[in-house]
């Protein structure tokens, strides 16, 4: 347990203490120190909110052919959609009569959504419900998009970073994407006054111990706003179709030490937790996640966005089920909040 406590004590560790920091979470007792401390943190920051986010999963067309993801331009099975700016603005109008003030526009690498495109959809959002933050998640542009888009009036971009080991990304990504690329566009979005938002995927095939207090490290350097950190799941038409799932115990790990890591990060307890554990966004809460983002696409759409095998799209993840989700996250002792729930401003002293 000593290299748990004093990691609690001074989060700043060295590569290799982090990669012993992981081997002796493997201790129940140790992890359950660190789910303790995670949600001391999240308590300080944020109380007992655990925020919502408007998910709208607006194109499954990716330019990418990433190993790992169902969406992959290489896969013939996906049944392609794009959402129009009157169905995006829709969305926006039930989320909003729900009481929904964060919108999350979602989709693969789409170059048919060029800057304009995103500009008038962003615009249009905004003038609708200027009470509202817009948060994207639409992949790697140039740093002039990013600008545009900015001005245009989005609020926060969410872009996982995946894996923070050169190596291991080569794995998981065709040879033509970048790491150090995918880093730049990080740093680009923080330049640009965005809540940034990075992260990664567990337990993909070949990740070591080591790859992960990589991903620590960069984090550490980052500082980002929020961090997106699920496991993987495999689908049945990618590369990785016979790999096994990432460990949900070793996920919810790694959101406590997260969150000790950088205490006022907002974490969400992901549909990729829910989807391997019905119990998994509960567990997330108890490790110190406190967003969840439930799904605003049309009922029609949301089969098609599949990024991962059996991923969860109807129920209580569901927007629809609002009044559901209120009971679960009280039942598990926190507040489901309808703020915008903007990051919190990390004072010298974190601890």
């Amino acid at each position: 347990m000593d290299i748990i406590e004093r990691f609690i004590e001074h989060p700043n560790l060295e590569k290799k203490e982090y990669t012993a920091l992981l081997k002796a979470s493997e201790e129940p007792l140790a992890a359950a120190r660190l789910a303790e401390e995670a949600v001391r943190l999240r308590k300080k920051y944020y109380g007992d909110a655990v925020y919502v986010r408007g998910l709208i999963e607006f194109t499954n067309y990716c330019k990418n052919n990433c190993l790992y993801c169902g969406i992959r331009r290489g896969n013939p099975e996906a049944q392609r959609y794009r959402l129009t700016e009157e169905e995006i603005l829709s969305c926006c109008e039930s989320g909003h009569r729900l009481g929904y003030q964060t919108f999350v526009l979602q989709g693969g690498e789409d170059p048919w959504y060029t800057d304009e495109r995103m500009e008038r959809i962003i615009r249009a959002v905004k003038e609708r419900y200027p009470g509202c933050a817009v948060t994207l998640s639409i992949g790697e542009r140039s740093y002039e998009s990013y600008r545009r888009l900015r001005e245009a009036g989005a609020d926060r971009y969410l872009l996982r970073h995946e894996t923070a080991s050169d190596a291991h990304y080569r794995k998981l990504h065709p040879p033509e994407m970048s790491l150090s690329y995918r880093k730049q566009c990080l740093y680009n979005l923080k330049e640009l006054g965005y809540q940034a938002g990075a992260g990664f995927m567990v337990g993909t095939p070949g990740q070591t111990y080591d790859e992960l207090a990589e991903d620590l490290l960069f984090l550490r350097e980052l500082k980002p706003q929020m961090a997106g950190i699920g496991p993987f799941v495999p689908h049945h038409s990618t590369p990785f179709k016979n790999e096994p799932a990432g460990s949900v115990e070793l996920t919810l790990r790694l959101l406590s030490i997260v969150r000790i890591l950088l205490p006022g990060i907002l974490l969400p307890a992901t549909t990729a937790l829910g989807t391997l554990d019905p119990l998994g966004r509960e567990k997330g809460f108890a490790a110190g996640a406190n967003v969840l983002m439930p799904n605003l696409s049309p009922m029609g759409r949301r089969k098609q966005y599949d990024l991962y095998d059996n991923k969860l799209c109807t129920g209580d993840e569901a927007a629809e089920s609002l009044a559901e989700l209120k009971k679960r996250v009280s039942a598990a002792g926190w507040r489901l909040s309808m703020e915008r729930g903007d990051a919190a401003e990390e004072p010298e002293d974190k601890r």
